[in-house]
Protein backbone atom coordinates (compact mmCIF):
# COMPACT_ATOMS: atom_id res chain seq x y z
CA UNK A 1 0.00 0.00 0.00
CA UNK A 2 1.22 3.47 -1.09
CA UNK A 3 1.94 5.96 1.94
CA UNK A 4 2.65 8.99 0.39
CA UNK A 5 -0.01 11.35 -0.75
CA UNK A 6 0.44 11.65 -4.23
CA UNK A 7 1.32 7.68 -4.68
CA UNK A 8 -2.19 6.88 -3.41
CA UNK A 9 -3.23 9.21 -6.01
CA UNK A 10 -1.35 7.66 -8.72
CA UNK A 11 -2.88 4.31 -7.58
CA UNK A 12 -6.09 5.65 -7.55
CA UNK A 13 -5.67 7.02 -11.05
CA UNK A 14 -4.33 3.51 -12.35
CA UNK A 15 -7.09 1.52 -11.21
CA UNK A 16 -9.46 3.97 -12.90
CA UNK A 17 -7.38 3.46 -16.11
CA UNK A 18 -7.12 0.05 -16.16
CA UNK A 19 -10.61 -0.39 -15.93
CA UNK A 20 -11.26 1.94 -18.84
CA UNK A 21 -8.75 0.19 -21.13
CA UNK A 22 -10.07 -3.55 -20.46
CA UNK A 23 -13.60 -2.23 -21.00
CA UNK A 24 -12.56 -1.00 -24.87
CA UNK A 25 -10.42 -4.43 -25.04
CA UNK A 26 -13.41 -5.89 -24.15
CA UNK A 27 -15.43 -3.86 -26.86
CA UNK A 28 -12.82 -5.21 -29.87
CA UNK A 29 -12.55 -8.45 -28.70
CA UNK A 30 -16.51 -8.90 -28.81
CA UNK A 31 -16.96 -7.31 -32.36
CA UNK A 32 -14.17 -8.85 -33.51
CA UNK A 33 -15.55 -12.23 -32.77
CA UNK A 34 -18.31 -11.63 -34.40
CA UNK A 35 -16.76 -10.73 -37.72
CA UNK A 36 -14.39 -13.90 -37.43
CA UNK A 37 -17.69 -15.91 -37.10
CA UNK A 38 -19.00 -13.85 -39.81
CA UNK A 39 -17.04 -11.98 -42.14
CA UNK A 40 -18.99 -8.94 -44.00
CA UNK A 41 -18.19 -5.50 -44.51
CA UNK A 42 -20.35 -4.10 -42.09
CA UNK A 43 -18.76 -5.46 -39.38
CA UNK A 44 -15.59 -5.34 -40.39
CA UNK A 45 -16.26 -1.58 -40.27
CA UNK A 46 -17.26 -1.75 -36.76
CA UNK A 47 -13.91 -3.96 -35.96
CA UNK A 48 -11.66 -0.95 -37.83
CA UNK A 49 -13.48 1.81 -35.66
CA UNK A 50 -12.96 0.08 -32.75
CA UNK A 51 -9.35 -0.28 -33.56
CA UNK A 52 -9.42 3.83 -34.58
CA UNK A 53 -10.94 4.56 -31.11
CA UNK A 54 -8.40 2.76 -29.26
CA UNK A 55 -5.56 4.82 -31.60
CA UNK A 56 -7.35 7.94 -30.15
CA UNK A 57 -7.88 7.45 -26.70
CA UNK A 58 -4.10 6.04 -26.38
CA UNK A 59 -4.87 2.35 -25.81
CA UNK A 60 -2.97 1.08 -29.08
CA UNK A 61 -0.14 2.73 -31.47
CA UNK A 62 -1.53 3.75 -34.49
CA UNK A 63 1.13 0.85 -36.48
CA UNK A 64 -0.62 -1.68 -34.22
CA UNK A 65 -4.24 -0.92 -35.63
CA UNK A 66 -3.24 -0.17 -38.74
CA UNK A 67 -1.25 -4.01 -39.01
CA UNK A 68 -4.38 -5.46 -37.46
CA UNK A 69 -6.62 -3.89 -39.97
CA UNK A 70 -4.55 -4.99 -42.78
CA UNK A 71 -4.73 -8.58 -41.17
CA UNK A 72 -8.87 -7.96 -41.17
CA UNK A 73 -8.34 -7.33 -44.59
CA UNK A 74 -6.46 -10.39 -45.51
CA UNK A 75 -9.25 -12.26 -43.43
CA UNK A 76 -12.25 -11.19 -45.18
CA UNK A 77 -10.67 -11.43 -48.29
CA UNK A 78 -9.77 -15.27 -47.90
CA UNK A 79 -13.35 -16.24 -46.74
CA UNK A 80 -14.70 -14.56 -49.42
CA UNK A 81 -16.58 -11.30 -47.87
CA UNK A 82 -16.94 -8.30 -50.17
CA UNK A 83 -15.40 -5.48 -48.80
CA UNK A 84 -15.14 -2.38 -51.17
CA UNK A 85 -12.99 0.69 -50.25
CA UNK A 86 -14.41 3.65 -49.57
CA UNK A 87 -13.97 6.52 -52.57
CA UNK A 88 -13.66 9.79 -51.78
CA UNK A 89 -15.06 11.58 -54.71
CA UNK A 90 -17.50 14.51 -55.05
CA UNK A 91 -21.13 13.97 -55.56
CA UNK A 92 -22.51 13.49 -59.02
CA UNK A 93 -25.28 16.46 -58.48
CA UNK A 94 -22.98 18.90 -58.63
CA UNK A 95 -21.63 18.00 -61.80
CA UNK A 96 -24.59 16.38 -63.91
CA UNK A 97 -26.43 19.86 -62.92
CA UNK A 98 -27.12 22.92 -65.63
CA UNK A 99 -23.83 24.36 -66.50
CA UNK A 100 -23.41 27.79 -65.28
CA UNK A 101 -23.02 31.44 -67.43
CA UNK A 102 -18.89 31.26 -67.19
CA UNK A 103 -17.98 33.73 -65.14
CA UNK A 104 -15.47 36.54 -66.40
CA UNK A 105 -12.00 36.56 -64.57
CA UNK A 106 -10.56 39.83 -63.63
CA UNK A 107 -7.33 40.47 -64.73
CA UNK A 108 -5.06 40.63 -61.63
CA UNK A 109 -3.30 43.90 -60.64
CA UNK A 110 -0.09 44.26 -60.80
CA UNK A 111 0.85 43.66 -56.78
CA UNK A 112 2.02 47.37 -55.50
CA UNK A 113 5.98 47.37 -54.73
CA UNK A 114 6.78 47.83 -50.72
CA UNK A 115 8.68 50.39 -49.68
CA UNK A 116 11.92 49.03 -48.53
CA UNK A 117 13.68 49.90 -45.18
CA UNK A 118 16.68 52.42 -45.96
CA UNK A 119 19.77 50.41 -45.68
CA UNK A 120 23.07 51.40 -43.80
CA UNK A 121 25.56 52.00 -45.88
CA UNK A 122 27.86 49.29 -45.70
CA UNK A 123 31.23 49.68 -43.01
CA UNK A 124 34.40 50.97 -44.72
CA UNK A 125 37.06 48.71 -44.19
CA UNK A 126 40.08 50.20 -43.13
CA UNK A 127 43.50 49.26 -45.03
CA UNK A 128 46.80 49.95 -43.27
CA UNK A 129 48.61 52.25 -45.35
CA UNK A 130 52.23 51.73 -45.68
CA UNK A 131 54.50 54.51 -45.36
CA UNK A 132 57.97 54.62 -47.18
Amino acid sequence: MPIIKSAKKAARQATKRRSKNVAIKKVIRSVLKDFRNDPTAEKMAAVQSEYDKAVKKGLMKKNTASRRKAALAKFAKEHGAKIEAKKTEKPAAKKAAAPKAEKKVAEKKPAAKKATAAKKPAAKKTTKKTEE
